[in-house]
C-alpha cells in the first residue's frame, strides 16, 4: 500500500497550490519555446533545474537546500564508491537523510500538522536517487543475463553528468509532487527522442528507426485538469462532512449497528481519496503539458499519455482484489518498491517491501500499523485468491457473484487497513481496531494458517534466471544490448510486461 504522505498534498498550502499552477503554465511555455527541436538539451536541463529550484525556494524557503544537499552527497557517493556498491550506499544515505528530516519535522516542529513540509519533495528525490543508483549498477556492473527484462530496459550505461543528475532530481515538473520517472525516460524527453519508433525486421533482429509526428498533449492535459476540478470539488464538499475520525467516536461506536459501521467506514475512506486523485492527476498534467509522459500509441493509433501516471481511478474504485487495488494506486511508487527492494531481496520480499514503504512514508506510528496490517492482508488475499478463484471463472453468473463478493470484501479490507494511516497516532488507531475486535487481523491469520500457500511466480522466475545465468557463462561478452538508443515508445510492451509481472507477484 503506497499512498503519498498525508502532509504532502497541494491542498494543504496556498504557496504550494500557487506553485503548482505556475508549474503548469511554465510547462506549457517550456514545451512551446524550449522544445527539443528549437534548443539544445543543455539549455533544457539548465532551465528545468533552475525553475525547479526556484519553486522549491519559494515554497519551502531555505529548507530547499536539503534537496541540493541530499542530491549532491548522493552524487559524490556514486562517483567515489563506484558502480559495484554505490546503489547500497546511496540507498542507505538517501533514506537515512530523509528519515532524519522527517523525524525533525514531526517530533520537533509540527506533529500532525499538514502544512507544506520540505520532506514531501524529498520523498520523491529519494526515490529518484535510489532508482538511478540501481539502474547504473545494473547497466555498468551486472551482466545482461543476470537482469530481468525490465532491468535491462531501464539500465543506464554511462554515469550522468552533474547537470543531468540535478535536472532529473530537481526539475520544475516533478520537484513538488512528482511523480517518479525513470532516468532513461526523462533523458529521452529532454533530448527529444520520445517519438522515435523502432520497427523490428522479419528475423526479429534487424531494426529500423523512424520518427512519428509528435502528438499534442492538450487533450490529455484538459481531461486531467477536469478530473482535478471534480476531485477538488468532491474533497471540499463531501470529505469535511464524512471525517474518518468519526469511526472512533464513542457515541458512534456505542450506538451504531455493525452494518452502519461497515458502510460508514467505507464511505469515509472513499471521501478521503479525492485529495490524492487531485494531487497526483495535477502532477501528471503538469508533466504532460511540458511534453513528458508520452507512452506510445494504442492499437487504434491514439496517443497515450500515461507513461508516468500514478493512478487509475476507475480500477481503484472497482477493485475486486487487494492486488488490483495496489496495482492501480500510486503506481510509480509501487514500481519503485518493486525495482529497488522486491526484485533485489531473497528473504521475505513482501514483508521487506512493506517495511521500506512505511519507512519512506514517514515516522508517524499510524503508517507502520497500516503497512504491517497491509502485509497480513496482502498475504491472506493472495492465499484466498490462489485457492478459490479458479472455481468461480465459469459460468458468467457465478463469476459475477464472485466479483460482487470480492469487491465488497476488498473495499472493506482496504478501508480497515488504512484507517491508522489517516489517524496517524497510535492511540486512536488501536481504538479503532479494538472497536472492530481486530476481526480482520484474526481472519487473515486464520487464512494463512489453514490454507496452503502456493509457490509464487517470482520465486520460480528467480530460480529459472539463476539456471539461465549459469548456462550462459561461457557466452558472456556477446550478450550486449547493441546500440543504446532508448525510446520511450519502444517500452510500451516492456512496461506492460512489468505490470503483468507485478500482477502475478508483488501484489497478488
Amino acid at each position: 500500500l503506497c499512498p503519498l504522505s498525508n502532509s504532502f498534498l497541494p491542498l494543504g498550502s496556498q504557496s504550494l497550490r500557487l506553485c503548482q499552477l505556475f508549474a503548469l503554465l511554465a510547462a506549457i511555455w517550456f514545451r512551446t519555446y524550449l522544445h527539443s527541436s528549437k534548443t539544445s538539451s543543455f539549455i533544457r536541463h539548465v532551465v528545468a533545474t533552475l525553475l525547479g529550484l526556484y519553486l522549491a525556494l519559494f515554497c519551502f524557503g531555505w529548507y530547499a537546500l536539503h534537496f541540493l544537499v541530499q542530491s549532491g552527497i548522493s552524487y559524490c557517493i556514486m562517483i567515489i564508491i563506484g558502480v559495484e556498491n554505490m546503489h547500497n550506499y546511496c540507498f542507505v544515505f538517501a533514506l537515512g537523510y530523509l528519515t532524519v528530516c522527517q523525524v525533525t519535522r514531526v517530533y520537533i516542529f509540527d506533529y500532525g500538522q499538514y502544512s507544506a513540509d520540505f520532506s514531501g519533495p524529498m520523498m520523491i528525490i529519494t526515490q529518484k536517487i535510489t532508482s538511478l543508483a540501481c539502474e547504473i549498477h545494473d547497466g555498468m556492473f551486472r551482466k545482461d543475463e543476470e537482469l530481468t527484462s525490465s532491468q535491462r530496459d531501464l539500465a543506464v550505461r554511462r554515469m550522468p553528468s552533474l547537470l543531468e543528475y540535478l535536472s532529473y532530481n530537481c526539475n520544475f515538473m516533478g520537484i513538488l509532487a512528482g511523480p517518479l520517472c525513470s532516468y532513461k525516460d526523462y533523458i529521452t524527453f529532454i533530448e527529444g527522442r520520445s517519438y522515435h519508433m523502432t520497427q523490428s525486421g522479419e528475423n526479429g533482429k534487424e531494426e529500423t528507426q523512424y520518427e512519428r509526428t509528435e502528438p499534442s498533449p492538450n487533450t490529455a492535459v484538459i481531461q486531467k485538469l477536469l478530473i482535478c476540478g471534480l476531485s477538488l470539488l468532491f474533497h471540499l464538499t463531501i470529505c469535511t462532512t464524512l471525517p474518518v475520525e468519526y469511526n472512533i467516536d464513542e457515541h458512534f461506536q456505542a450506538t451504531a449497528s455493525w452494518p452502519t459501521k461497515i458502510i460508514y467506514l467505507y464511505i469515509s475512506l472513499l471521501a478521503a481519496r479525492p485529495k490524492y486523485y487531485f494531487a497526483w492527476t495535477l502532477a501528471d498534467a503538469i508533466n504532460n503539458a511540458a511534453g513528458f509522459g508520452f507512452r506510445g500509441y494504442d492499437k487504434n493509433g491514439a496517443a497515450r499519455w500515461d507513461l508516468i501516471s500514478n493512478l487509475r481511478i476507475q480500477q481503484i474504485e472497482m477493485s475486486t482484489s487487494f492486488k488490483m487495488f495496489l496495482d492501480n494506486w500510486n503506481i510509480q511508487t509501487a514500481l519503485w518498491l518493486k525495482r529497488v527492494c522486491y526484485e533485489r531481496t531473497s528473504f521475505s520480499p513482501t514483508i521487506q517491501t512493506f517495511i521500506l514503504s512505511a519507512i519512506w512514508h514517514g515516522v508517524y506510528p499510524g503508517y507502520y500499523l497500516t503497512f504491517l496490517t497491509g502485509v497480513l492482508m496482502t498475504l491472506a488475499a493472495r492465499a484466498m485468491r490462489n485457492n478459490f478463484r479458479h472455481y468461480f471463472i465459469e459460468p458468467s453468473q457465478l463469476k459475477f457473484f464472485y466479483d460482487v463478493i470480492t469487491w465488497t470484501v476488498t473495499q472493506v479490507a482496504i478501508s480497515y487497513t488504512v484507517v491508522p494511516f489517516v489517524l496517524l497516532s497510535i492511540k486512536p488507531s488501536f481504538m479503532f481496531y479494538s472497536s472492530w475486535y481486530y476481526c480482520l487481523h484474526i481472519l487473515g491469520i486464520l487464512v494463512l494458517l489453514l490454507l496452503p500457500v502456493k509457490k509464487t511466480q517470482r520465486r520460480k522466475n528467480t530460480h529459472e534466471n539463476i539456471q539461465l545465468s549459469q548456462s550462459k557463462k561461457f557466452d558472456e561478452g556477446e550478450n550486449s544490448l547493441g546500440q543504446n538508443s532508448f525510446s520511450t515508445t519502444n517500452n510500451v510492451c516492456n512496461q506492460n510486461q512489468e505490470i503483468a509481472s507485478r500482477h502475478s507477484s508483488l501484489k497478488q
